[in-house]
């Protein structure tokens, strides 16, 4: 491809940036702060943090805000800062059977162990629009908050526990098993390149910082039919999770709580042969936040990109991975506005040369008589020395 600079260099730059921030703040409106950001449009955070790969609450409000809520854009931005960074250590595996459970639920089976803790969903309610929130003001907040807390028994608190996994009871009765042999190499996809057939570990990377809505419309393809695989939840968790690392003199130390959501979804296995005795098989989805879609849907394609052959999309690794990553596809497609003046003129050139050969051969044939007439001819188009002029 052949690309040219835009004319007026940095000062135009200076100036289209100028103007982005002057759309941000020119009706004067009070600045909003991080820590409102970050309580209120939580969810929308999480997201960015799971596609910046990056778990930052804090530097993804910053980037929300900065792209005046573009969540991909906010993304783009927390991903590139991330690359800047050291990285020091590599955390321990991460134990959400430990994990302090703010949502578990269900649907392979209605009492597990533990009950069902349905936790913080819309799941439940009416998507009906809220208009008492136009009006909505810090005593309302207020208000909300002491009744909130007066349903609440301080004086006996529930014991805080752990809850086992739901698919550990299908493990010990044996009804759960690996599809086949798998790579079980663990690679760092921010250090290695992907390579096909990934590995799983690369593949459930590549899963976790992709964009939602991209693997939401694979995984739901694959539902449809065209990928094999139609689960059921085993369980849902959403929660906190302790973050360790090993430091130089060889002690654990632990260094913090991440919110993560953890799917663990039920499918049935394909046997060959009328013999073979019947299984299910789990596919797996992790990610940052409270993210629902992204973790099921991750789960989903987890167990279709173990399906053998590439019978639909929701089957082909390089597909899927290559194709729902938002901030490739995001960067990619933003590169066509950039100047694209030589590659369109070669090629409008190459156009005209083959326009100007097929008129020459049907008048030499003698079918000018009788053939349509030909449009006035346009003339070429030429640059002037302002790009704003062309003719």
């Amino acid at each position: 491809m052949g690309y040219v600079a835009v004319k007026g260099g940095t000062e135009a730059i200076e100036n289209a940036t100028d103007l982005v921030e002057f759309y941000r703040v020119r009706d004067q409106t009070s600045p909003v702060q991080l820590q409102q950001l970050q309580a209120q449009f939580r969810l929308a955070i999480d997201k960015i943090m799971g596609e910046g790969s990056f778990y930052a609450p804090e530097y993804g409000a910053l980037a929300l805000k900065q792209v005046e809520g573009d969540g991909l854009e906010a993304a783009f931005i927390l991903r590139a800062f991330r690359a800047t960074l050291s990285r020091k250590y590599y955390s321990a595996i991460l134990d959400t059977k430990s994990m302090f459970v703010q949502r578990r639920i269900s649907s392979s089976f209605r009492d597990i162990p533990g009950g069902q803790v349905l936790g913080p969903t819309r799941d439940y309610t009416q998507r009906l629009i809220d208009t008492r929130l136009v009006d909505e003001t810090n005593e309302h907040i207020r208000a909300f908050l002491a009744g909130f807390a007066s349903r609440i028994d301080a004086a006996t608190p529930g014991e805080v526990t752990t809850f086992g996994k739901v698919v550990d009871i299908l493990r010990a009765q044996g009804l759960l098993k690996e599809v086949r042999p798998e790579d079980r190499r663990v690679v760092d996809i921010t250090r290695e390149a992907v390579k096909f057939p990934a590995p799983r570990s690369a593949r459930l990377q590549m899963l976790a910082r992709a964009e939602t809505g991209g693997i939401m419309a694979l995984g739901y393809s694959s539902m449809r039919g065209h990928g094999g695989v139609h689960p059921t939840v085993g369980e849902l968790r959403v929660g906190l999770v302790d973050v360790k690392v090993t430091d130089p003199a060889g002690r654990n130390r632990y260094i913090g709580r991440i919110r993560v959501t953890e799917a663990e979804m039920i499918t049935e296995a394909q046997t060959a042969g009328k013999e073979a005795v019947p299984y299910y098989a789990i596919g797996y989805g992790l990610c940052f936040g409270q993210n629902e879609t992204k973790a099921i849907c991750m789960g989903i394609l987890d167990r279709a990109l173990r399906t053998e052959g590439n019978r639909a999309p929701a089957n082909d690794q390089e597909f899927v991975l290559y194709h729902t990553d938002g901030i490739e596809a995001m960067g990619f497609t933003s590169h066509l506005k950039l100047p694209h003046y030589v590659t369109f003129q070669s090629g409008l050139s190459n156009l005209r040369e083959a326009v100007d050969r097929e008129r020459a051969a049907k008048k030499d044939q003698g079918q000018s008589s009788t053939a349509e007439p030909e449009p006035p001819e346009q003339p070429a188009v030429v640059f002037a020395e302002n790009p704003d002029l062309t003719g």
